[in-house]
């Protein structure tokens, strides 16, 4: 990926850490400023889903799950803040949530939780943040095409459903990057404590005549 943008003539610099555990957090954000000067958009896309009946379901993994899908964003998402704040303010906070915010599915509780909290997270954080003009949205993705998926569903199941959805077609990683980019661009300045949800019509799925 830094390779791809560099050959686009940006500037990438690959920082790694774990979006899960807080120090590392922090010296992820600390790493970014270090290399790039400052952070004016930031897109939270950490998740984990552990499909299971609720009747059955671990409790260490409904923690493990919530920590993925929620407190992650928390963690990055203020650190960030703090600094776009301290610097002057201005800036965009992208966090990727779910139509699952919509749709109880069943066999996902603590994903189904978690990015329903991250939904009201981010729009707490675009609440308090409003007067430092820095923009904070949710992209709320359909059923995506990713290797997730195939693995979860199998390639067979993939290739049979997604002429059946709303759209035609599963939805693409593409889709979710052209709504990203709208959404940290200037012709957003005016959009922010809002969700986006880019499914394709999935959420009607079903609400037919």
């Amino acid at each position: 990926m830094a390779r791809e943008l560099r050959g686009f003539g940006g500037k990438a610099v690959p920082v790694e850490g774990d979006v899960f555990v807080r120090s590392s957090c922090q010296r992820v954000v600390a790493a970014t400023i270090e290399a790039l000067g400052r952070i004016d958009i930031f897109v939270s896309n950490p998740s984990r889903n552990i499909r299971g009946s609720i009747l059955e379901y671990d409790a260490d993994a409904f923690d493990k799950v919530i920590q993925a899908t929620l407190v992650s964003g928390f963690h990055m998402g203020q650190l960030v803040a703090r600094h776009m704040v301290e610097r002057g303010g201005g800036g965009k906070i992208i966090f990727i949530s779910s139509v699952h915010v919509h749709i109880p599915f069943a066999r996902s509780a603590a994903y189904n939780a978690g990015k329903a909290g991250l939904n009201h997270l981010s729009f707490t954080i675009a609440n308090e943040l409003t007067p430092h003009r820095i923009n904070v949205n949710v992209i709320e993705p359909g059923w995506i095409d990713t290797p997730g998926e195939h693995e979860e569903f199998g390639t067979e199941v993939i290739q049979k459903m997604g002429p059946t959805l709303p759209w035609g077609r599963f939805g693409s990683p593409t889709d979710i990057g052209k709504a990203t980019v709208f959404l940290a661009s200037d012709d957003a300045d005016y959009i922010t404590g809002t969700s986006l949800l880019v499914d394709g019509g999935y959420r009607m799925r079903g609400a037919v005549e």
